[in-house]
């Protein structure tokens, strides 16, 4: 399932993303906002949508999108399991999703073209991440700092 939300900054290029993942047939679910709202906040959107992510972080992927991108970014990594990145090229997403492992993209709908957005939610739907030694090795210290933050030491 692919979640997606936005803030009142990113209601326009969500239902872009929206019709295109419509007609792609793919498994999305919108989670607001569903219209212009100055007063929202982009944190309720995205701790929703990166708990519904966090569930089964294999299959589900998130989409947030707001002013800058960066609001939505932090607020959806301060959930467990979640690897938010923010994107600004196509390139940068897919090396993000293949190596990082990143499962929620993050977009910032006020510098953002809607072509170039569009780009990047193919990238990041379609690459998957490479479970090479290295790359999974980086992914479990996130995964044990998460665990027990205060045991954590470099290597």
């Amino acid at each position: 399932m692919i979640y997606v939300a936005a803030d009142h900054h990113g209601v326009e290029l969500k239902a872009k993303i929206n019709e295109w993942l419509k007609g792609r047939e793919f498994d999305f679910e919108d989670l607001g906002a569903y219209e212009y709202n100055p007063w929202d906040d982009y944190v309720d959107f995205a701790i929703d949508a990166a708990q519904r992510v966090a569930q089964d972080v294999v299959h589900n992927r998130g989409i947030l999108i707001c002013g800058s991108g960066v609001g939505m970014c932090m607020a959806a990594n301060k959930v467990k399991k979640i690897r938010s990145g923010l994107g600004f090229a196509p390139d940068q997403v897919y090396a993000a999703r293949k190596e990082d492992n990143i499962n929620i993209l993050s977009l910032a709908a006020d510098s953002l073209d809607e072509v170039v957005a569009l780009e990047m939610v193919e990238k990041f739907l379609e690459t998957e991440f490479i479970k090479s030694d290295s790359y999974l090795r980086r992914d479990e210290k996130i995964a044990r700092y998460e665990r027990e933050p205060a045991q954590n030491k470099r290597g």
